[in-house]
């Protein structure tokens, strides 16, 4: 037997305990960022939650798209604008937006589980009023904040193994359609399902001290902290409604969150089958 199997066989009996505790429990997936681009991060990001459902941990993955709207939006010559780390969204830009999200990106997405010997459901905000939503602010346009979860429709999914992946596109009763932050959409899910764990895989390391200096991770925030770290300018830009976001979950029911790099690869694993974890954990 060589040295090699033995570690692996280490490796797994050490997950085992975590296998246990996270067992029937969920777990929500916010992916977004440039860790979408990389195709061999984008496989191991998959197989990660995969492997997560495999071993009997019901699994959302709620993601975004930025760089794919980024290109998009290019593609017919507008310019990308961002007001407080949120993307301003007109009429023409809400329509890209679902195209692109609930579209390509969704079903990319899920065959790509598919690939992997799972079942997954691609759904949007808008199927079966999963995201009621309203405008959030009329500064930024068809941004949406969310008003209620459609809780009913993935715990029925979750309950025949399927892993749904969720587009984080919204709608209003009037049937207007919505851009909503995927970190939003995620933190909103993992309250209303009382979700285990609220893993939010980015391309940043977590939140850092210095935001040019990826050494300076901070490896655990407390609810208490946000405040101060706002005010010393640590927590700041498009990092702010992102933490508001994490905050909101640990306030409504969501047992820990944790930011994690998902250009290191099998991030998540790291973070829920070992003890070392990865990235910013949040708690109260």
């Amino acid at each position: 037997m060589t040295q090699h199997a033995v570690l692996k066989a280490q490796i797994l009996s050490e997950a085992v305990p975590y296998m246990q505790e996270y067992h029937d429990k969920i777990v929500v997936v916010k992916y977004g960022g440039n860790a979408m681009v990389n195709e061999v991060l984008i496989d191991n990001v998959i197989n990660d939650v995969c492997l997560m459902n495999l071993v009997g941990i019901h699994v959302i993955l709620v993601h975004g798209g930025g760089p794919e709207i980024n290109n998009a939006l290019k593609r017919a010559h507008k310019e990308s604008k961002f007001i407080n780390g949120l993307r301003y969204t007109d009429e023409e830009t809400i329509e890209i937006v679902q195209e692109v999200l609930a579209g390509k990106v969704n079903k990319n997405l899920v065959k790509r589980i598919h690939t992997h010997g799972n079942k997954a459901v691609g759904l949007s905000g808008i199927d079966n009023m999963l995201l009621k939503a309203k405008c959030a602010d009329k500064e930024l346009g068809y941004v949406g904040a969310i008003e209620e979860v459609n809780a009913e429709v993935l715990m029925d999914l979750l309950e025949k193994d399927y892993i749904p992946v969720v587009a984080s596109v919204g709608m209003d009763e009037e049937g207007h359609s919505y851009n909503i932050n995927a970190d939003t959409a995620a933190a909103a899910i993992a309250a209303a399902l009382n979700a285990e764990n609220l893993l939010v895989v980015s391309d940043i390391p977590g939140l850092l001290e210095d935001k040019d200096d990826e050494q300076s991770l901070i490896s655990s925030v407390t609810i208490d902290d946000v405040n101060t770290l706002k005010e010393k300018g640590v927590i700041a830009g498009g990092m702010i409604p992102k933490v508001d976001c994490i905050t909101n979950a640990l306030n409504n029911g969501v047992r820990k969150a944790v930011i994690i790099d998902g250009r290191i690869p099998h991030s998540i694993l790291i973070e829920i089958f070992s003890n070392e974890g990865s990235g910013t954990l949040f708690k109260e």
